[in-house]
């Protein structure tokens, strides 16, 4: 089986992920990176090898013979370049958020279908131990009929640094509900097997302030960032910001669900906690795929069960985000050369996407009740039959 020849769109701060295709010899390896930034380009040869072809210009990126390639570019590039690919019929791995608004994911929706492309998107959550084993069991019935869901997103250690570059600029990233919260609502929604279909949301930036920029090194190398608090202490931020730093959302789910999510940038620790209650029963993770990280379940009457009637714990995992970065790479080098149906979905990160983006705009016009588009039938049916 040759190798197939993999690209790199943007080699930064997720260009980490892409490392997980490298396999020369056992059936892929990276052999291009196209990436304004030419430091990235030697690290890039570092990486890969110094045949590798490195390049700023775009158009002879997409000329070389590539069997796919990855979009690890800022978020608000992610539109343009899969667009790109898929013109060139290039098969794409798209990080997430898909794109930066609703008619951004439709666009690239649209593209794939009419083109009969391989779009992938990057929710690599739906990959997670604890994720799958939550989906695991509420699939089986283990809670009755799901009715219920929310998340809590601790973003502490490391939440100030959404303020210190462009994720603190609407016109950059939309909102923090869509950049950080895409990967919470998709598993939302495919915990709970339905998409949002009306939102409501509040928010408001109430610690990170513009009179904090400045110029600085940037904090998350090392552990330096661990040292930096309280938050208000913190210097060196974007002063351009205009996101907010807490929001919440409520939810109704197409299957008639109840759902909410609520995100802080400026709690000591960071983790999400998913809670789905169902007829039956209610489960609950503890940690996100550290060492340590424990489900429990609920499926007895109580005044108070701290432990839960049936605890799951999971084992250390190898890889980024406890190991899901080389398994929803191998899942997409899989669908490049097999096809079929994958976790992943790009409908479902469309609707992510689309949930989001109705959030800010639910937050920013007094919490006014915004409905959620649905995607055009003929394009669902496209991806369903992949």
């Amino acid at each position: 089986m040759a190798d197939l020849a993999i690209g790199v769109i943007g080699y930064g701060l997720r260009g980490s992920l892409a490392r997980h295709a490298h396999r020369p010899g056992e059936g892929s390896r990276l052999v291009a990176v196209y990436d304004l930034d030419v430091a990235a380009h030697q690290r890039f040869r570092e990486a890969f090898g110094s045949d590798v072809a490195a390049t700023t210009d775009l158009d002879e990126f997409l000329k070389l013979d590539l069997d796919a390639a990855f979009v690890l570019s800022p978020d608000f590039l992610h539109e343009e370049h899969a667009l790109a690919l898929l013109d060139a019929g290039i098969p794409v791995y798209l990080e997430k958020p898909m794109a930066i608004t609703t008619e951004g994911c439709d666009r690239l929706l649209r593209a794939a279908q009419q083109k009969g492309g391989r779009l992938y998107l990057g929710h690599n959550m739906r990959h997670m131990p604890f994720v799958r084993e939550m989906k695991k069991l509420i699939d089986s019935g283990a809670i009755g009929e799901p009715k219920v869901a929310w998340c809590r997103h601790f973003v502490g250690n490391g939440g100030d640094f959404y303020f210190g570059d462009w994720h603190a600029e609407r016109k950059y990233g939309t909102s923090l509900l869509l950049q950080k919260g895409a990967h919470d609502l998709d598993v939302l929604h495919w915990l709970c097997g339905s998409y949002a279909s009306e939102v409501t949301a509040m928010g408001d930036r109430m610690v990170y302030s513009a009179d904090q920029g400045g110029e600085e090194d940037p904090w998350w190398q090392g552990e330096r960032n661990l040292k930096r608090w309280p938050p208000k202490s913190l210097t060196g931020l974007n002063p351009k910001m205009d996101v907010e730093d807490v929001s919440m959302m409520t939810m109704r789910l197409q299957n008639g669900i109840l759902a909410s999510y609520e995100q802080c940038h400026f709690t000591p620790d960071y983790w999400r906690n998913y809670t789905i209650i169902g007829t039956e029963g209610r489960i609950e993770n503890f940690g996100n795929g550290e060492p340590g990280t424990v489900i429990r379940l609920w499926n007895q009457r109580h005044d108070y069960a701290a432990q839960g009637d049936h605890e799951v714990s999971l084992g250390e995992e190898t890889g980024g985000h406890g190991g899901a970065d080389p398994r929803i790479v191998a899942e997409f080098l899989r669908y490049v050369r097999e096809g079929g149906q994958t976790d992943t979905s790009p409908v479902a990160a469309r609707y992510a996407v689309a949930a989001g983006c109705a959030g800010a705009e639910s937050l920013r016009s007094g919490s006014r009740p915004v409905r959620v588009p649905e995607v055009d039938p003929q394009v669902t049916a496209y991806f369903d039959q992949a």
